[in-house]
């Protein structure tokens, strides 16, 4: 329940920051171009509102609804999710939106998403200069990599370390293993893997170039850590207290395991490959030899019922290496950072139209997980920059009732010098709004499967 708690008041943090940012871009450019608001909400205020407030000479209320499902900047004289049919049948007023030449319009309606991407750029860049960035140097990984069966039958091998993708040399790996800042950096470095036609990797001191499947997508696969992880050395970092295997042979943190039955041991992942093979060969005693102050010891063990070993790896066991950024080279790494999480989202989106893809699409729940279950304000606004991108983009897509759908208007508008009528868009208004309304079904369906099962 307190994990419950933490995820949920994280979600609710982030959204009403980057809903207030979003309508402020609205609301900025308004009164710039001097178009009355009427309503600044945070949250939705059906039938009634938690608190709100007009100050003395002023056009505008200000408040806070009861639904968290977003907010809204009703603007007199625009057809918007309010539906205020009423409003535009009465003779336009010069303060009215619908007064204003297109490329004002254009600009109210493209404020949110601009102050978004503002914001995550912002944040992105005071990340970067507060907490600076932590990779792992490839040519430092001398284990390289473990790969699946669906790796293994494109032809690479546990051990490979990645050098080229396509020719481009791989210098820096932003691994999940780390936080949630690396992780999308992870993605992108394994979304060029997906979509190189050559690989080249080092084994056994050699250059082995790999010629990559065009059938080969991240969906099929779902994240990295399904294709490929860091070949982890057999070190032990910690004892299972459950389970008695290690336990009774004596096995100590700072063990490195060398063999077992004499099985040699080169990874971490070798470990449970013996272990299965003696789960499945019934063989119960096992013979563990293992490294300690550069001494081999011998040790003996009977496996228990689970078959595990007991010895815990909590790391990579390399080096993890660290960027600090002044105050001012912050601003063009953060403005990297957030192009490169801005072409990724873009990237991945394609996958939503496909039926595995469409079973990803979530709603609070699928978010609210995303973010880390202890407060950890470098996670939080992470998440919260990375969901200011995601809410930009999914704005200015062309839907009628979003952002993007209001500015297809404008920009046809623009050109032909035709203005649709107030009917037409009321029609567009209300079709976006069955749309947002079925993927907002779809996505809640998909976190109660989750939930369930």
């Amino acid at each position: 329940m307190e994990i419950f708690l933490i995820r949920a008041l994280q979600l609710i943090l982030a959204l009403s920051i980057l809903v207030l940012i979003h309508e402020f871009g609205h609301f900025l450019f308004a009164r710039i171009f001097k178009v009355r608001v009427e309503k600044f909400y945070l949250f939705f205020d059906w039938k009634f509102s938690l608190f709100k407030w007009k100050p003395k000479k002023s056009d505008t209320e200000y408040g806070i609804g009861w639904i968290p499902l977003g907010g809204y900047c009703k603007i007199s004289g625009m057809i918007d999710e309010s539906m205020d049919t009423e409003q535009m049948k009465q003779p336009a007023q010069s303060w009215e939106y619908r007064s204003k030449p297109a490329w004002q319009r254009l600009l109210i309606i493209v404020g949110g998403v601009m102050f978004n991407l503002i914001l995550a750029l912002f944040l992105y860049s005071m990340i970067l200069f507060t907490w600076g960035e932590d990779y792992i140097d490839t040519h430092k990984m001398e284990n390289g990599f473990v790969f699946s069966e669906k790796a293994k039958e494109i032809g690479f091998k546990d051990g490979d370390l990645l050098l080229k993708m396509d020719g481009e040399e791989v210098h820096e790996l932003y691994f999940s293993e780390l936080k949630m800042f690396d992780k999308i950096r992870a993605m992108n470095l394994f979304r060029n893997l997906c979509e190189a036609k050559t690989v080249t990797v080092l084994r056994n001191g050699n250059e082995v170039k790999i010629d990559m499947p065009e059938s080969l997508d991240l969906m099929n696969i779902n994240k990295p850590t399904n294709f490929l992880s860091i070949r982890r050395a057999p070190v032990v970092d910690g004892i299972d207290s459950t389970v008695v295997t290690a336990l009774n042979a004596g096995i100590q943190v700072n063990d490195r395991i060398v063999s077992i039955n004499g099985e040699e041991i080169n990874s971490w992942s070798d470990i449970k490959l013996v272990m299965d093979k003696m789960n499945s060969g019934n063989i119960a005693t096992l013979e563990i030899k293992v490294e300690r102050n550069n001494e081999i010891i011998s040790l003996t063990a009977t496996a228990d019922s689970t078959y595990r070993l007991g010895v815990m790896n909590l790391g990579n066991n390399y080096p993890v290496e660290h960027i600090s950024y002044s105050f001012f080279e912050s601003f063009p790494a953060g403005v990297g950072y957030a192009i490169d999480a801005l072409r990724g989202y873009v990237g991945d989106f394609k996958y939503v139209f496909t039926s595995e893809g469409s079973k990803s699409v979530g709603m609070f729940g699928s978010i609210g997980s995303m973010f880390p279950s202890m407060w950890d304000w470098h996670e939080f606004w992470l998440m919260t920059a990375f969901l200011s991108i995601v809410l930009a983009f999914m704005n200015i897509l062309p839907i009628p009732a979003l952002d993007g759908g209001h500015a297809l208007f404008l920009i046809y508008e623009m050109i032909t010098g035709k203005q649709p009528s107030d009917k037409f868009m009321e029609r567009a208004q209300m079709v976006g709004m069955l749309i947002i309304l079925g993927l907002f079904v779809l996505a809640t369906y998909n976190d109660l499967m989750k939930f369930v099962f």
